[in-house]
């Protein structure tokens, strides 16, 4: 029962960090674009996550005429459980689940977010949804190899696919100094595995009239929202891990984390759309060679500190 209250904790947190989330990027971008924020609702607008949340939620369901009512129905509440299940992977000190193959069931998770937007598209039976998740499919596709290459680059030098093996690992030296290019290859995968500019061909509000999402409204789009930034935490999380330090009962560890959730916002009040065939030149041509190449190096690596020591 302990772990199941300890993941409870853990999920409420969560749910008010994606609310503050928001704040954060809507401020941002009011400064970036040279105007206001939300800044009305409580002291420096901290009470609008709040609001925004109470006036979604109680909104009227309405349900397309032409709609799969059921599936229409439960797809944002999948891909809402799928984006909160792979909270269970944060490294506690004392993990209150024990995964020694933590690797494996993040990938295991994150792969199945394509299934909400893929079915959410489909069962609008809407020409601009399923334009929508169709564009995502294939950039899902795309970027999870990768995605999952430049894990595996990582996991193979430090031999272990436990996440609490990157504490002691990270303890000496930060994997970003002997990786510095695939970070970036990194954060670009993160940022087209989540949907988001310069890479969010799924939604295309100028060309798909916000893209699989098009027929949600109230409860329903608030859940994919919610799905949607709580993924985005969690990779930013994933990358301080691997990237950054995995000191995480220091206050340094979530001060990069915020970080790493302003660049994401930074990219998107920065940044326009990509090209769609520039977007699949980039995955397979770019990418994928240069993690195959850093696994072929993580793995020279490896073998050298093994031959050293032993």
């Amino acid at each position: 029962m302990m772990y199941m209250y300890v993941f409870v904790f853990l999920l409420i947190f969560v749910m008010i960090s994606v609310g503050f989330f928001t704040l954060l990027e809507r401020s941002v971008l009011g400064y970036i674009q040279l105007r206001k924020g939300p800044n009305k609702v409580g002291i420096l607008g901290l009470l609008q996550p709040f609001g925004d949340g109470m006036k979604l939620f109680s909104k009227e369901q309405f349900f397309p005429m032409n709609s799969n009512y059921m599936i229409y129905m439960v797809c944002p509440i999948l891909g809402l459980v799928q984006s909160l299940f792979m909270w269970i992977l944060f490294p506690f000190y004392v993990n209150c689940m024990e995964y020694t193959l933590g690797f494996m069931f993040f990938l295991c998770c994150s792969s199945l977010s394509i299934y909400s937007m893929m079915v959410c598209g489909w069962s609008s039976n809407s020409l601009y949804s399923m334009l929508g998740c169709i564009r995502s499919v294939s950039q899902a596709i795309s970027y999870e190899v990768s995605l999952s290459l430049i894990l595996l680059s990582f996991f193979l030098l430090v031999d272990s696919y436990n996440f609490m093996e990157f504490y002691y690992m990270n303890s000496s030296i930060w994997l970003l100094f002997i990786s510095f290019p695939l970070f970036f290859c990194w954060i670009s995968c993160c940022m087209a595995e989540s949907n988001r500019t310069p890479f969010d061909f799924s939604e295309g509000e100028s060309e798909l009239v916000s893209g699989f999402n098009i027929e949600y409204g109230g409860g329903g789009f608030a859940l994919l929202f919610i799905s949607e930034y709580s993924s985005i935490i969690f990779l930013c999380l994933l990358s301080c891990i691997i990237f950054l330090g995995s000191n995480i009962n220091s206050y340094i560890f979530y001060v990069k984390l915020i970080l790493m959730c302003f660049m994401f916002i930074w990219v998107r009040a920065t940044l326009p759309r990509y090209r769609y065939d520039k977007l699949m030149y980039l995955a397979w041509k770019c990418y994928l060679p240069l993690s195959l190449n850093y696994i072929i190096f993580f793995v020279f690596l490896s073998c050298l500190c093994f031959y050293h020591f032993f």
